[in-house]
C-alpha cells in the first residue's frame, strides 16, 4: 500500500465512499478538531493532504512558486495504477490546467481576453433564449426535473453558441459533453468525439473567422498553436458544464426547500445575483478540487509536507472555516471572498465567473418568471446528492408548476433583446447587483 511510506497517514480518513457526499458539512467538522490541513486517502487509498482552512487554501493558492500544478510532480505519480478512478484530475495533459508560470499566463491570458470580448447584453440575450426553449418544452406538462431538463442542459448549450458552432451540430455536442463528464462506458468515445469537433472546429474558423471564442484565440497575440486552442476548448467546455449547472441546480434546490431563503428571493429583498453568492458559500458546487503538489519540502499549518506531496484544496471547507464564517451566513449575499472559483494565478480566470454568474443569474430569473409557482415534487429529504466528494450537486429536482403556454421563440427572443436584464415575476423592484459584484478583500 502507497500510504505505508507516509507515516503522518496511519490513522489518516478516507476521503471517498457515498457516505461522504450525503452530509459533507458534518465531515468537514470532524476533520477541522484535527487542524487546518489533515492527512487523508484517496480513492485505493492515496496518500494525499487534505487543506481545510480558509488562510491556509488563500496561501496555497497566492503562491504557485511553492505549490505547483504539474501534476507529474506528484512523488508516487508513476506508481498509480491506469485505471485508478481519479486519474482524468491527475492524468497529465498538454492543456491550460498544467501549464505553469510564463506559459500559463500566456495561455491563460488569451483565453480570459476572448472571454472578456464576450458581448454581456448578446450573452443574457442567448441565455434567456436558450432557458425559454428549454422551459417551453415541459411547461405544458405541470410537472419536470429542473436538474435533468433545465440545469444540467443550460451551460453546455451557451459554450457552444460562443463558440460559433452551427445550431444543428449543438444537440449531439452537448450530449458528447455529457457522457464525456460521466464515468459511464461512453466517457472515451465521447471525449474522443468532442475532441475532433474541437479540431474541425478550429479548422472552420482559420477558413471563415467569426465572432467567436475560438476566432478570437486564433487571432491572439499570443499565437497559440491549434493543438494549444483545441485542447484549451475542451478545458473550458468542461469547467463550464458541471460547476455552472450545478450551481443553477443548487440555487434552485435552496430556494424549494429554504423557506427564509426562498421569501427573500422571491418577496425582492435579495437579487438572483445575491442568492447565488449566499449558494457559493453555504452549497458550492466545487466542493474539493484536486489540487496543487508541493515545490520543495515546507511546512503548512502545522504539518510537514514534503515536495511532491498532493494538497487536495478543500474550497467548501475553507468557505465554512470558522475564522471566516463565525457561525453565521448573515452576510454571505454580499460578500464575495469565498473561494469556490480559486484563488491566484490557476483560479477560475476572469472574466469566467463574471460570465458563469449570468448564466446562473438568468435561468434562475427566467425559471421564476415563467413558472412563479413552482413547487417541490417531493419531500426534501428524497433529493438525492452525487456520490461525489469532487462535485455537490443533485441527480434530480422534480416539481409542478401550473401548466402554461410556451412562448412563441421569435417573439420571445426580440422581447429579451428589449428587456435583456428583466425582473422576474413576483420580484418587482429587486436589487440588480451587476454580475460580480464588488469584491471583498479576504481575511489576512
Amino acid at each position: 500500500m502507497l500510504a505505508a511510506g507516509y507515516p503522518e497517514h496511519a490513522d489518516a480518513v478516507r476521503l471517498y465512499g457515498p457516505a461522504i457526499a450525503e452530509d459533507p458539512g458534518t465531515l468537514y467538522q470532524q476533520l477541522r478538531q484535527r487542524g487546518s490541513v489533515v492527512p487523508v486517502l484517496l480513492d485505493g487509498d492515496m496518500p494525499a493532504w487534505f487543506v481545510l482552512g480558509y488562510r491556509e487554501v488563500h496561501h496555497i493558492t497566492a503562491n504557485p512558486q511553492w505549490f505547483g500544478r504539474d501534476c507529474r510532480r506528484w512523488n508516487i505519480y508513476d506508481r498509480l495504477p491506469a485505471d485508478w478512478p481519479l486519474m482524468p484530475y491527475v492524468g497529465w495533459t498538454p492543456s491550460v490546467m498544467y501549464a505553469e508560470g510564463g506559459e500559463h499566463q500566456r495561455r491563460a491570458g488569451a483565453i480570459g481576453d476572448a472571454l472578456d470580448a464576450v458581448n454581456r447584453i448578446d450573452l443574457i440575450a442567448t441565455c434567456e433564449q436558450v432557458a425559454d426553449r428549454l422551459i417551453d418544452a415541459f411547461a405544458g406538462d405541470g410537472r419536470a426535473d429542473l436538474i435533468t431538463q433545465y440545469a444540467y442542459q443550460i451551460p453546455a448549450r451557451i459554450v457552444a453558441r460562443l463558440y460559433g458552432l452551427p445550431e444543428g451540430d449543438i444537440p449531439a455536442l452537448v450530449q458528447d459533453v455529457f457522457d464525456s463528464l460521466d464515468v459511464g462506458d461512453n466517457a472515451v468515445s465521447a471525449h474522443q468525439r468532442l475532441h475532433a469537433r474541437m479540431a474541425q472546429l478550429v479548422a472552420d474558423k482559420h477558413a471563415r473567422p467569426g465572432n467567436d471564442v475560438p476566432s478570437a484565440l486564433l487571432a491572439h497575440p499570443a499565437r497559440l498553436t491549434d493543438d494549444e486552442i483545441i485542447i484549451d476548448l475542451l478545458v473550458v467546455m468542461a469547467a463550464a458544464q458541471a460547476p455552472t449547472s450545478n450551481w443553477i441546480g443548487n440555487t434552485l434546490r435552496l430556494m424549494l426547500v429554504d423557506d427564509g431563503f426562498s421569501v427573500t428571493l422571491q418577496g425582492g429583498r435579495s437579487s438572483a445575483a445575491q442568492a447565488l453568492n449566499e449558494v457559493l458559500w453555504k452549497d458550492t458546487p466545487t466542493q474539493n478540487f484536486i489540487g496543487r503538489w508541493a515545490v520543495q519540502d515546507c511546512h503548512l499549518g502545522g504539518r510537514r509536507i514534503r515536495k511532491g506531496d498532493l494538497l487536495v484544496l478543500g474550497f467548501s471547507a475553507a468557505n465554512n472555516d470558522p475564522n471566516v464564517q463565525p457561525g453565521t451566513h448573515s452576510d454571505s449575499s454580499t460578500n464575495r471572498a469565498h473561494m469556490s472559483f480559486g484563488h491566484g494565478e490557476h483560479g477560475c480566470p476572469f472574466p469566467a465567473p463574471e460570465l458563469a454568474e449570468i448564466i446562473a443569474r438568468t435561468a434562475v430569473e427566467v425559471l421564476l418568471d415563467r413558472l412563479p409557482d413552482v413547487t417541490l415534487a417531493v419531500a426534501p429529504k428524497d433529493l438525492r446528492w452525487r456520490p461525489s466528494v469532487w462535485m455537490r450537486g443533485l441527480y434530480g429536482l422534480p416539481v409542478v408548476f401550473t401548466p402554461t403556454l410556451p412562448l412563441m421563440p421569435a417573439a420571445a427572443g426580440r422581447a429579451r433583446r428589449i428587456e435583456p436584464q428583466r425582473t422576474p415575476a413576483g420580484r418587482r423592484g429587486a436589487s440588480k447587483s451587476p454580475p460580480g459584484g464588488e469584491a471583498v478583500r479576504p481575511p489576512g
